[in-house]
């Protein structure tokens, strides 16, 4: 027999949000009921009946709560094996009744870490009776049912009215496993929160942990399956987003999204991102919302077709217009005005996330990425590449060419490796991204720098005249030939090169200005 009737349940509850409605409704049904503490103090206080556990075990709550369900007629009736005589024999020597029901949640230690409470406090809200009961439940879950989640008390409810009061194996397995996942995120986050005290960031044993914030149609492609989980970092973006319109976020929104909004967060200034498969069709910054959007459009008209539009200010109602004009999948900002939200609203299948900030370029993280039989854990590329400055070539950048070498450098953390940008004027006019070459990195971003231009209905590529951002040293002195050729008349990049001298030559032969930062930016 699979199906197991609930005579007797265990309540001890944190979030006591739905446990009054429960209560009743599982009296109503003939269920005993044992507490404890505050969850039976609020059971009695609507007239529910409840014993005490204390009562039950003989024990009384001692050390402050800290020591209450931690007891053999507590956990015998968790574990007792229902059809096992030696299990019985023992139950009724010792006066165990078996507990057929337990409804625990924890101790609220995620949240009074995230609301920054100290030390103490962190410690004195770590749960340890809850745990062990969610544990013992769920190992017998040939026996008992265990809830620790208020969202499933509906679902509880409804399986005993379909089973005269009891309930199937097939409910309970799901139960038990998730409560098991659910210990096991309480045990990681606490484990993530002693490193960060000790300042242990990659310690030797990493729990990774998270929330299904959504399931997903699919993956990068249809046949990949594919969710989306949240964790605990406090970091405005995508995933603390609120959708206010548009269809269901898609992986590749999703992963895309995010490149675009930590890209302008990146600026002081108003800036404005197009972003296609990860990287930036166009990125600029402006006197306003719309100015900074319209000179990022016009670098990559083409492939911002189909893009995500990232600002760093609350869309307004100019920028909003422009905005519309565009087949875009998603626009994401910190805010949006009222009016520019009912502009947008005419195309129903736009994704339009409001993240109400934005993420903190320099704040620490890490980033993370699977390998066959592994991961790779990183911190985030969070380092500001100003104080390392080194000007190598006989001229040095005028104070416009500084500022947009700045630019430059900054978008070329979020282009995909081998790296170059082209900017002029607080814009990228040329971006080559993700070739195995780095020569011929700097020639597709010519070559889109001077279809630009052609667009734009001007005869001269955008390239003349402008700067020259490299994520990486130049090996060669090709790569940055390549640039020369094209017009630009400074460059900025990392240097470390066994050819420096033969690059920064070049550099002087050509006229440029080149600046070294002592740091590269590689994103794979």
């Amino acid at each position: 027999m699979t199906d197991m009737p609930i005579r007797r349940a265990l309540i001890s509850v944190s979030d006591k949000s739905g446990l009054v409605d429960l209560g009743k409704r599982l009296v109503d049904q003939g269920v005993q009921i044992l507490s404890t503490g505050g969850s039976a103090a609020a059971l009695r206080a609507v007239g529910v009946a409840v014993m005490d556990v204390a009562e039950y075990t003989g024990s009384p709550e001692i050390m402050d709560g800290r020591v209450k369900t931690l007891h053999p007629r507590v956990h015998g009736g968790l574990l007792a094996r229902r059809e096992n005589s030696d299990d019985a024999a023992q139950m009724d020597s010792h006066g165990i009744v078996p507990i057929d029901l337990l409804v625990v949640n924890l101790y609220p230690f995620e949240a009074t870490v995230a609301r920054g409470a100290d030390y103490d406090a962190c410690i004195e809200n770590i749960d340890i009776g809850g745990p062990t009961m969610i544990r013992a439940a769920a190992k017998n879950h040939a026996a008992v049912t265990v809830i620790t989640d208020p969202s499933d008390y509906e679902r509880l409810l409804a399986e005993m009215q379909l089973n005269k009061g009891a309930t199937t194996l097939d409910f309970r397995k799901s139960l038990a496993a998730k409560a098991y996942r659910r210990t096991g995120y309480y045990d990681a986050a606490i484990g993530t929160w002693f490193a960060e005290v000790l300042d242990d960031p990659l310690p030797e044993r990493v729990v990774l942990a998270g929330v299904r914030r959504q399931e997903l149609r699919y993956g990068e492609n249809p046949h990949q399956m594919a969710a989306f989980y949240t964790n605990n970092e406090d970091r405005p973006g995508v995933a603390t987003a609120n959708q206010l319109q548009g269809k269901e976020l898609s992986f590749n929104n999703l992963n895309d999204t995010d490149a675009a909004f930590e890209l302008v967060a990146e600026f002081q200034e108003t800036a404005c991102a197009i972003i296609k498969h990860a990287n930036p069709s166009g990125v600029a910054i402006g006197g306003t919302l719309l100015e900074a959007y319209q000179k990022a459009l016009s670098c990559d008209t083409e492939s911002a077709f189909g893009g995500i539009v990232a600002v760093n200010r609350p869309l307004d109602v100019a920028t909003a217009e422009e905005v519309a004009k565009l087949f875009a999948e998603v626009v994401i900002a910190p805010a949006f005005d009222g009016a520019a939200r009912e502009i947008l609203s005419a195309k129903k299948n736009l994704r339009i996330l409001e993240t109400g900030g934005l993420p903190d370029p320099s704040a620490t993280g890490f980033t993370l990425r699977t390998l066959a039989g592994g991961y790779l854990l990183q911190s985030r590329d969070a380092a500001v590449t100003a104080a390392e400055l080194k000007t190598v070539t006989k001229r040095v950048p005028t104070d416009q060419e500084m500022q947009d070498l700045l630019f430059a450098f900054t978008v070329g953390k979020h282009v995909k490796s081998n790296a170059i940008v082209y900017v002029k004027n607080g814009m990228t006019v040329g971006v080559g991204a993700g070739q195995m070459s780095r020569v011929n990195s700097s020639r597709i971003a010519a070559w889109k720098a001077a279809d630009a231009a052609k667009v734009a209905g001007e005869g001269t590529s955008w390239a003349k005249g402008s700067v020259v951002a490299s994520d990486a040293f130049f090996p060669f002195a090709d790569g940055l030939l390549a640039a020369a050729e094209a017009g630009a008349t400074a460059v900025i990049q990392p240097g470390g090169s066994i050819r420096d001298d033969e690059v920064i030559s070049a550099a002087d032969d050509a006229g440029l200005s080149m600046v070294f930062t002592g740091m590269r930016h590689f994103r794979h």
